[in-house]
């Protein structure tokens, strides 16, 4: 028996439910696919290290990463970072479903974090700054980091609004 306490569903928490539950649906099928599919985003990680379709600016070009063992551990990283995530954010759907509100409120904030860590921090900064994949024209990934993040970063305020513990309200 559980000694966290369990509140009714409410509208928010069915809100927060099946938001987090969306973000666990894209993360799965977003690892899933690279899995499944290693090599196509394989070759994107690459050029993005490699810097290899920018402007190669020469001030810039020292950053290039052009060791494929490099590459295809950070790719690797990517991968287990994405699957660890949906893993967490299926895990806080699956208390929100069971009514374990904080317990879900916890397991979904942790996963939404890393999904916003890995588009925002390793994507959009790392990879569109950093590697300038913001010159690419063929592996630019910053639109659909972006919608990821944003995506992820409404689900997060959304799961960690107030929510009521009385169940007459």
């Amino acid at each position: 028996m559980s000694t966290t306490p369990r509140t009714s569903h409410s509208a928010l928490s069915l809100s927060a439910t099946l938001l987090t539950a969306g973000v666990a649906l894209y993360m799965t099928l977003v690892a899933f696919g690279n899995i499944t599919d290693f090599g196509t985003n394989q070759q994107f990680v690459q050029h993005v290290l490699a810097m290899d379709t920018t402007f190669k600016d020469d001030d810039l070009m020292w950053r290039s990463v052009t060791s494929k063992g490099l590459q295809d551990a950070a790719y690797v990283a990517i991968i287990v970072w994405e699957t660890v995530a949906a893993l967490v954010l299926l895990y806080g759907t699956w208390l929100g479903a069971r009514n374990d509100l904080a317990r879900a409120r916890r397991f979904s904030t942790y996963g939404l974090l890393m999904v916003m860590l890995l588009f925002g921090a390793g994507f959009i900064a790392i990879g569109g700054e950093w590697f300038s994949m913001w010159q690419s024209e063929n592996w630019n990934g910053l639109e659909a980091a972006t919608r990821a993040f944003l995506f992820s970063g409404v689900v997060l305020l959304v799961v960690n609004l107030p929510f009521r513990t009385d169940p007459d309200h």
